[in-house]
């Protein structure tokens, strides 16, 4: 009777201690978010922190799904982005303390040309259709040269706010994950790096060319304002910012992928 009584109380104590892990939700885009994540899990589950990772394929549920408290958090996009989502549909939604993880070199795609010299007049070019990506993308046209923007500060022009289009350029706007299927059909697509990624290309060989080090649209961490200093959430940034994470960054990534801390 001792001894299934000892026992009893070993199980129940075992279960105690399951359920102390404290779980974190956090929502990502599969690549590189996803995987970064992951690649935490280890260090966090040493904290007694449960970290749960749910992939996206698209930009507007996770936010969501923080906003109704399914997630604590989710990784998967810039600041101008969230700037753009709260504007639209009136969340408040924050950066996490300390939440800027990294960079991803934005870059323009194509099948159909090897050098921008070759882009002929009229020609289609495909970028997001969200305001902070598609602004991203007529920005970095205007860097090269083939477009001017009426507010060159502006962080989230539209085709509107062309002023100059010397090759009577055409825009085709489409949802983010579509993009790389476009390539077939357009003669340049502007790809957010997770889905050129996804779709096996190379931003630092195929890209025809991509933003550099001063890229402003470092990805964070978000959350609801009142979970946004939680300690599971901060031991998550401390996980995520090590000097082991840059290393695994920069070697899994090869520069598609930078390390913003």
């Amino acid at each position: 009777m001792i001894k299934k009584a000892l026992s009893a109380i070993a199980i129940a104590a075992l279960a105690l201690s399951a359920q102390a892990a404290d779980v974190l939700k956090v929502g990502a885009t599969a690549v590189p978010h996803a995987e970064i994540l992951n690649h935490v899990k280890p260090a966090l589950k040493a904290q007694g922190i449960d970290l749960q990772v749910k992939e996206f394929s698209d930009y507007v549920q996770p936010n969501a799904a923080v906003q109704d408290k399914q997630l604590d958090a989710n990784f998967f996009q810039h600041q101008p982005y969230l700037d753009s989502y709260n504007r639209d549909r009136k969340t408040t939604l924050v950066a996490v303390p300390n939440g800027k993880i990294h960079v991803e070199p934005f870059g323009a795609y194509s099948s159909k040309i090897k050098n921008l010299k070759d882009l002929k007049d009229g020609a289609t070019i495909a970028i997001p259709n969200d305001p902070s990506n598609g602004g991203r993308a007529l920005i970095l046209l205007a860097k090269q040269g083939l477009i001017e923007l009426k507010d060159p500060k502006s962080l989230t022009p539209t085709p509107l706010d062309i002023a100059k289009n010397p090759k009577k350029l055409k825009f085709k706007e489409l949802e983010a994950p579509l993009l790389p299927r476009a390539l077939n059909d357009v003669e340049i697509a502007l790809i957010n790096t997770n889905y050129a990624i996804e779709a096996k290309l190379n931003p630092t060989k195929d890209a025809l060319f991509i933003e550099g080090a001063d890229s402003p649209y470092t990805n964070i961490v978000v959350a609801r304002q009142d979970h946004a200093n939680d300690a599971s959430i901060t031991k998550l940034i401390n996980a995520l910012r090590t000097p082991e994470m840059k290393k695994f960054i920069l070697e899994k990534y090869k520069g598609a992928v930078v390390p913003a801390f």
